[in-house]
């Protein structure tokens, strides 16, 4: 088990350049929900800004912005950030994102793993726990979570007083998919009521969400997302899921599973019935070291690796790349996405290295009639993706706007 309390000046979320671009609230009138959401927004984006720069970027009315910004201040969400010189007339006030403003707890579940992180309001995560746990079971979990909260509260490391919400990230059908060695029992998971069974621990709605999905989600509103609105994401976990992100907006699908190409066939390989996943994903990775002497359970087994290991890691790489390449390059030509990004809770240099060979293949293309193919990338919120993301989901569901309906007209 790890343990992880952060100050207030750590893991800051990567700010952009672009994002407030499409930022735009109304006018009219009972539109204010949305325009404080909007104006919040660029507040972060954009932060320290002015109130001038703020009805700039979102063509609001300047006494509209004053108004709004007057409420954020008198409920703690903003604070001033000290004044602008050196132009004409008073320094304007620089406004930023209170970090104290409100709080949120991120929960992943997942078969070979529980993490649970406190989120402040600019997405620092201020407290991280997680534990190496193979198909932990309702009663466990719930276990765990009661005494982070506990933890949380003695020390006081969070205001339980602005704390909004909890989101839980885990994958769909956690308790219906066959996977070796998981009990019979762990098919419960597919029975119960999950934001129930912590109803008592917590003063504050929950919400779940599927883990690849959440993870996405996060990466829109506090990673990379920030810089590229239309991306896809890849989750490599205990299995392999994914989701997109289209003009700003997560794109669900008709039943909610765009992206989910975990389960497609491996081509050539259809009298075996292997699925990507059982090719692709952390326990593959396992299962290959394991089947050559090499002893590896969870991911810290993947780091500091003997020269043997890693050349078995890197063998396993080359065809993990081979096997997600015509995937992706579907996805990419279906999409044009700006981007690919792949987390999850392999080590980074791990996912670097799958990274640079799938952009390698992609180069051999360059003088094909493609679409630009786009760069594929580690993903920002690549370690924590999924508890991160589902920490975020509060604070979508209260304060941020979506992006899609924030395009200025032309």
């Amino acid at each position: 088990m790890t343990l992880e309390a952060f100050p207030d000046d750590t893991r800051t979320a990567p700010r952009s350049g672009t994002y407030e671009e499409g930022l735009s609230g109304t006018n009219l009138e009972r539109a204010g929900d949305h325009n404080q959401r909007v104006t919040l927004q660029a507040i972060r984006a954009r932060g320290p800004i002015t109130r001038a720069d703020l009805a700039d970027i979102t063509s609001l009315t300047a006494p509209a912005i004053a108004n709004i910004t007057r409420r954020l201040l008198n409920d703690g969400l903003i604070l001033k950030a000290g004044r602008l010189t050196g132009g004409r007339g008073q320094p304007a006030t620089q406004l930023v994102v209170n970090p104290d403003g409100a709080f949120s707890i991120g929960l992943n579940i997942d078969r070979d793993h529980i993490t649970v992180v406190a989120l402040d309001f600019v997405g620092q995560v201020r407290f991280r726990i997680s534990r190496e746990v193979h198909f932990a079971m309702p009663d466990d979990v719930r276990a765990f979570v009661a005494e982070t909260l506990n933890t949380l509260s003695r020390k006081r490391l969070i205001d339980f007083d602005r704390l909004i919400g909890m989101g839980i990230g885990m994958p769909d059908d956690l308790g219906r998919v066959p996977l070796p060695n998981r009990p019979d029992a762990y098919g419960v998971w597919s029975e119960i009521d999950v934001p129930a069974l912590f109803s008592d621990l917590i003063d504050a709605p929950a919400v779940v969400e599927n883990d690849a999905a959440a993870a996405a989600i996060g990466e829109m509103q506090f990673g990379h997302g920030l810089q590229s609105r239309s991306f896809i994401y890849t989750l490599i976990s205990a299995g392999l899921g994914g989701g997109m992100v289209i003009n700003g907006h997560y794109f669900r699908g008709a039943d909610g599973r765009s992206g989910e190409i975990g389960f497609l066939p491996i081509p050539g390989e259809a009298e075996t019935e292997r699925t990507l996943q059982d090719a692709v994903s952390l326990y593959a990775l396992y299962a290959r070291l394991t089947a050559h002497g090499f002893a590896a359970s969870v991911p810290a087994d993947l780091e500091d690796l003997s020269p043997q290991a890693q050349s078995v890691v890197d063998a396993w790489l080359d065809e993990a790349a081979q096997h997600l390449y015509m995937p992706f390059l579907t996805l990419n030509c279906a999409l044009n996405p700006e981007a690919h990004y792949i987390g999850g809770r392999m080590p980074a240099a791990i996912i670097d290295g799958l990274c640079d060979r799938l952009n390698a293949l992609y180069a051999r293309l360059s003088d094909r009639r493609l679409p630009p193919i786009a760069p594929v990338r580690r993903a920002a919120l690549a370690i924590d993706a999924c508890a991160c993301g589902a920490g975020i989901l509060p604070f979508n569901e209260r304060f941020l706007p979506i992006r899609e309906a924030l395009m200025k007209s032309a």
